[in-house]
């Protein structure tokens, strides 16, 4: 019997937890760069989310400055764009790449994006599975396999998995929306364009990096689920 918080199955974790710091790595790297080259145009984040927003009839959306720092995020529920204090002011390109991310999600919501739609609507059971999952699983290991506790640390999981499955179509389309305004816009040449989507591109890898870790735990909880029968 193996002892349930170590075991072998830890070594198939090594694959994503090296990609996810590559894909951390590269998103700083790419922010960093780009966060000290200023638009042409002058034009700050904060004023391009709200020129998004306008010229898609969501004047009422507020954006807002956050504390933190990339805490930038659009918020469903109450309506509002918000913007990190070391993007809000910036005419960086990073800052401004952000920025109509966040604008292409409300667009998402404004138009009933599904994918947007779905991810809120299973986020309740997603966080309780990052939560939950494991202490739920390993404590019906160590209980001497309560099925029970073990299955349902399994599906609380798997409604994590979905959730971030499912992110990856949302942000995915949100940079795309973002990428397509601004080089309709004017307010960003083609360099500057270049620039928004090697920081979008590198956010999106963490995304991946965090679906690609919660399938291979899920994995791991079903092997470690099939040895202790």
């Amino acid at each position: 019997m193996f002892f349930p918080l170590w075991d072998p199955t830890f070594i198939l974790l090594i694959p994503a937890f090296i990609f996810a710091i590559w894909a951390q790595a590269k998103v700083k790297s790419a922010f960093n760069k780009w966060s000290k080259v200023s638009t042409t145009s002058g034009i700050t984040a904060a004023e391009m989310a709200k020129l998004i927003l306008n010229s898609y009839g969501l004047s009422t959306i507020p954006v807002k400055e956050v504390p933190g720092e990339l805490t930038d995020n659009y918020n469903p529920i109450k309506k509002e764009l918000n913007l990190s204090e070391t993007v809000f002011s910036s005419d960086s390109v990073a800052a401004v790449g952000v920025a109509a991310h966040e604008a292409g999600h409300a667009i998402q919501h404004n138009k009933g994006y599904l994918p947007l739609f779905v991810r809120n609507a299973i986020y309740p059971v997603a966080n309780l599975g990052s939560m939950l999952a494991f202490p739920l699983f390993f404590l019906g290991l160590i209980l001497g396999y309560n099925k029970f506790l073990i299955d349902l640390g399994i599906w609380l999981f798997i409604g994590f998995v979905a959730f971030t499955l499912i992110t990856l179509p949302v942000e995915f389309d949100a940079s795309k929306r973002a990428i397509k305004i601004l080089t309709n816009s004017g307010y960003l040449n083609s360099m500057e364009i270049k620039g928004v989507k090697e920081v979008l591109t590198a956010a999106a890898l963490t995304y991946v990096a965090a679906a690609l870790s919660a399938l291979i735990n899920l994995l791991r909880l079903l092997i470690l689920r099939n040895e202790a029968e």
